[in-house]
């Protein structure tokens, strides 16, 4: 098995090159191509040319990182997003996350950070620093009682907050893998949720799992 494929999407060429000479350096890893905001990635890429993650600028000229990932979810969902920013912008922290990102990094994050949030989205993981998580867990402000969850979601709900797979969780509550993705999708349209991190963090934020 070769190395993962990367594709840096920013408007900043010397930014890029940094990173591109960064990610060449690591093993497992190596730059597919470059494209300095969302319309050039569109150019590129295609299903020849697919990378496996995507770094992602949020503040591009033309396309910025948004509406890019919105194309990308809807084109190529099956790739990664790890979003770079400049800014700990709560609003587009949200709004990334929603998307579906995978990981968010400050450009001015450590080098040994970058690599940690390469290697859990390589393992199909997530990356988030603090700063997303508080921004995450703010903005879960509906109390459990007036959402009206009943006992088996909010048991599959606690589940979510270890580290059991959902086949794991089936067998936990014996019901079958297709009945625990039935309360996750209800869970989603519930509470406007679209990933498990989302879940773990409303948990959380209504004391229905301790940290």
């Amino acid at each position: 098995m070769g190395p993962l494929q990367i594709a840096l999407v920013d408007d900043h060429k010397l930014f890029r090159s940094g990173i591109a000479a960064m990610v060449n350096d690591l093993n497992g890893y190596s730059i597919m191509f470059e494209a300095a905001n969302g319309h050039e990635l569109m150019r590129k890429i295609s299903s020849k040319l697919k990378p496996d993650i995507i770094l992602l600028d949020i503040n591009m000229p033309q396309m910025d990182g948004i509406s890019t990932a919105q194309w990308l979810r809807s084109n190529y969902p099956d790739v990664n997003i790890i979003v770079l920013s400049m800014f700990e912008d709560a609003d587009k922290v949200l709004t990334m996350v929603k998307l579906g990102v995978k990981g968010y990094l400050l450009k001015d994050a450590e080098p040994h950070e970058f690599e940690q949030a390469l290697s859990n989205v390589a393992q199909n993981e997530v990356y988030f620093p603090a700063f997303v998580t508080r921004h995450l867990i703010s903005n879960f402000n509906k109390p459990v009682d007036t959402i009206k969850l009943n006992g088996r979601e909010i048991e599959f709900l606690k589940l979510t907050g270890t580290e059991l797979t959902y086949k794991e969780i089936a067998d936990q509550m014996c019901v079958s893998v297709r009945t625990v993705d039935g309360y996750r999708d209800q869970l989603f349209d519930k509470l406007q949720i679209k990933s498990r991190v989302g879940l773990v963090l409303y948990a959380i934020k209504n004391k229905l799992i301790e940290v």
